[in-house]
């Protein structure tokens, strides 16, 4: 009798098939993914440009004053190669010269300049905001803000002398009409509603000061600092030339008297990038104490 053995089937295992939900999370992820790709492409792409730029258009003009006096463009005496102006950079450096004027330079310019600030901003805010004070010293403030920092350098010296004191004078002078002025302009182009809406909730003359007033007037304020920051650069340089030993506006001199025209271009360059710092840190200040605007290219 032959015997028969079962046969076993083994079940067959269907390929399982993705959800429809599990397709569309995926398609959503891809998506996403590829969306933030494009906006830190195009965000990459945007900062690029706006560092290419600058870098380009300084490139090129440190390119032409290499070349200018190379091909004769411009006689090498009076403008020598920038590579010359940079080598002897290095020198001045090494030696301690350029520091040393530097630093002479920024300890004016910052003392003045702080002194302009502190007495500038309360005397604007004072000028805006009480119409007696402003009735009271506009006669004084039309007659003096139109009278230039350098025209009164002779009478700076003869009250303050020759020293340091005189040359700090010249700067708070350069510096504190551009902020009061701003100031005063920012603190009067606030917005009635703004104002309005602050006394009906109940705020105090001091606290609406200082959470409407001075908000909504520091990018004006601060505007009315940049411009006196540069003009205290300036004004500085422009009293270290006649009456200093010490500052780069005295290596300037002292270089053009002495014909060592590198030198002289060393000062001026410096100047330009004390300048930068200056305008770079007072950009980043007001961008902290503006950080509920908008922030624009400045």
């Amino acid at each position: 009798m032959s015997t028969t053995l079962p046969v076993t089937a083994e079940p067959v295992r269907l390929p399982k098939k993705s959800s429809p939900s599990g397709a569309s999370a995926a398609g959503a992820s891809a998506r996403s993914t590829s969306g933030t790709g494009r906006q830190l492409a195009a965000l990459a792409g945007r900062w690029g440009w706006r560092v290419f730029k600058p870098v380009l258009v300084i490139g090129l003009f440190l390119a032409f004053w290499e070349l200018a006096p190379r091909f004769g463009l411009v006689d090498q005496i009076f403008l020598p190669p920038f590579s010359t102006v940079v080598q002897r950079g290095d020198e001045l450096i090494r030696n301690g010269q350029l520091w040393d004027n530097t630093s002479a330079s920024l300890g004016r310019s910052l003392v003045g300049f702080a002194i302009a600030v502190a007495c500038a901003v309360p005397a604007g805010v004072a000028i805006a905001w009480y119409k007696p004070v402003a009735d009271f010293v506009n006669p004084l403030l039309e007659l003096f803000r139109n009278t230039a920092a350098l025209a009164l350098l002779p009478v700076f010296i003869l009250i303050l002398g020759i020293g340091e004191t005189s040359k700090v004078a010249i700067v708070v002078y350069a510096g504190f009409f551009p902020i009061l002025l701003n100031t005063i302009s920012g603190v009067r182009s606030v917005d009635p509603l703004l104002i309005k809406s602050a006394v009906s909730l109940g705020f105090s003359p001091l606290r609406l000061f200082q959470k409407v007033i001075l908000p909504a007037a520091v990018p004006t304020i601060f505007t009315g600092i940049r411009m006196a920051a540069s003009a205290s650069i300036l004004v500085l340089i422009a009293t270290e030339m006649s009456g200093a030993r010490a500052g780069l506006g005295y290596l300037i001199t002292a270089a053009q008297q002495n014909f060592q025209i590198p030198d002289m271009y060393v000062g001026i360059v410096a100047i330009a990038l004390v300048g930068l710092v200056y305008n770079a840190v007072l950009v980043a200040i007001e961008r902290r104490l503006t950080r509920w605007r908008p922030q624009t290219d400045r």
